[in-house]
């Protein structure tokens, strides 16, 4: 895997923001101040390390009152930041949307965690904002739940599109065997979840199956003695609503694409 430059991508921002320079800011006298981001609502924290990242970029000093992963009230400090006020003031919008969004990946997945049991593990899906992958996917993390592939290169997975392209189903699957000891294929009923089983599939993706479709796609895997030699993994329209009843189906892994394509951010601000 490349490795990720933390500090290279969080300049970008900044820079992206910036743009020749922030012209407001250069209007106001050197002063030295200090302020706080605070939380206006209940959440989990996630980002804060970068956040506090983004203004030591700008030689501001951040200290952190709330860690990744801790809860936050309202009205709760965050971080406490100290330095130019220019600088703090031109790295404040990036280091707050970096940080409410994360947070509220955080606390949405958390909150989807606790209603699946603890053998159930929640995945996110490649479905993130181009050049925010691994702070979704860190803020998936934070919350409780699982990263799954955060690249194309990391695991082979066959989806209805490959299938389409390609021959069939199994022609795929035994091509993917030669080359790959782990590989992940999508399905969408009970017989196409047998042969992938039967063909030594590592993962097999329910894909928009019903919860009551999942239990008797178990039942017949099991029946052909096949359910112990597969991770099974739902998703499809899976969302607060009727995860409870997906976690009771006896998957493994439940996918949820919108806790990083539809994110509410936390409420915060910083105040001086």
């Amino acid at each position: 895997m490349l490795s990720f430059n933390s500090k290279k991508q969080l300049s970008q921002f900044l820079a992206e923001d910036i743009g020749k320079g922030d012209i407001t800011s250069a209007l106001l006298p050197k002063k030295r101040i200090t302020v706080r981001i605070i939380s206006r609502e209940s959440a989990i924290v996630g980002g804060a390390a970068y956040a506090k990242q983004i203004f030591k970029i700008k030689g501001c000093n951040a200290r952190i009152s709330k860690k990744d992963g801790s809860k936050v009230r309202p009205n709760q400090t965050i971080m406490t930041i100290s330095g130019d006020s220019g600088k703090i003031l031109t790295c404040e919008r990036t280091a707050l949307n970096l940080l409410t969004r994360m947070s509220g990946i955080a606390t949405q997945t958390d909150a989807l965690v606790k209603k699946i049991p603890k053998k159930t593990k929640l995945y996110a899906t490649r479905k993130t904002a181009p050049g925010l992958r691994y702070f979704d996917k860190e803020a998936v993390e934070i919350g409780g739940g699982k990263k799954h592939r955060l690249r194309l290169d990391e695991m082979v997975m066959i989806k209805d599109n490959h299938i389409a392209v390609g021959n069939s189903l199994e022609s795929l699957i035994k091509k993917a065997k030669k080359k790959h000891r782990k590989f992940e294929v999508e399905v969408e009923n009970t017989k196409d979840a047998v042969l992938a089983a039967r063909e030594g599939a590592t993962i097999i993706m329910l894909d928009n199956f019903t919860p009551n479709q999942i239990k008797k796609t178990i039942a017949v895997l099991k029946n052909q003695n096949l359910r112990n030699k597969v991770l099974l993994e739902a998703s499809g329209g899976i969302n607060s609503k009727n995860i409870s009843k997906y976690g009771q189906t006896g998957v493994d892994i439940i996918s949820v694409g919108s806790i990083t394509n539809s994110v509410k951010g936390i409420d915060m601000s910083l105040e001086i």
